[in-house]
């Protein structure tokens, strides 16, 4: 991890560097040091990145869904005294962001999706592994890269410990209902913030033409893609990652 995890009463988090906020939301499997590549970089090319654990797993069950995970994000913004922020999401993580600035359009300047949920809801609930033994669950993480050495023993480890615990298990399932309750489609064309779709040319989870019916209903939407790569294009691609989003804050002057 490019930095040390920061813990004050109710939030942990990451954060480096100064300037515009970047604020990332991981997804339901995210480690936070999925993102070190784009931590590592914007906060060294003046951008303050701040990775927030999203209490997918604290929440009480009524209220383990999008809607409070976004009252989460922005009841941390106040804390954090952010007014306005770049939302970064991958796969749940974009899901929150969307929903987030459907209520809060003032307080997002650009969102970034990759991998995002919102629109496609095979992703969640069906992707994430069912019980097993330590190879099946292996198998299964590895077909979320389109190179399987990605997911290293680190990375298949935490999901195994997490499968394998009942309540992380219920909260995950429910949440993958909850995102399907909360489809976007209705939602996106009124939403005018630029948005970034970087995405996998070989996404699994969430299918490439999910990225396209992003591109057509987000009204100020440029999408990027990213070949031999599956629905983490920040962690199979961070050198490729960063320099298009890099780009693209330019262009939009963020």
């Amino acid at each position: 991890m490019g930095s040390k995890l920061i813990e004050d009463g109710k939030y942990s988090y990451v954060e480096a560097g100064e300037g515009q906020p970047i604020i990332v939301l991981h997804g339901l499997m995210g480690a936070l040091s999925n993102f070190n590549g784009v931590l590592n970089y914007f906060s060294e090319n003046g951008y303050k990145v701040i990775i927030p654990e999203l209490p997918i797993y604290k929440l009480p069950l009524l209220k383990t869904n999008v809607k409070n995970l976004s009252k989460f994000l922005k009841d941390f913004m106040a804390y954090k005294k952010i007014d306005k922020a770049v939302l970064l999401g991958n796969s749940l993580g974009g899901h929150i962001a969307l929903y987030f600035t459907k209520l809060n359009p003032n307080s997002v300047a650009g969102i970034v999706l990759a991998g995002s949920s919102g629109l496609y809801e095979k992703s969640l609930g069906d992707t994430y592994p069912k019980r097993g033994n330590y190879e099946y669950i292996k198998s299964k993480v590895q077909e979320v890269f389109y190179d399987p050495e990605i997911a290293t023993k680190e990375v298949v480890d935490e999901i195994f410990a997490s499968v394998n615990d009942r309540v992380r298990v219920i909260k995950t399932l429910t949440i993958a209902k909850s995102a399907i309750r909360h489809n976007m489609a209705k939602d996106l064309p009124s939403m005018h913030t630029p948005a970034c779709i970087i995405w996998g040319k070989n996404d699994s989870v969430t299918p490439p033409e999910v990225a396209v019916d992003f591109q057509k209903l987000l009204p100020d939407a440029d999408l990027y893609w990213i070949d031999k790569c599956g629905h983490a294009p920040m962690m199979e691609h961070p050198d490729e990652f960063n320099k298009i989003l890099e780009n693209w804050l330019k262009e939009r002057n963020l």
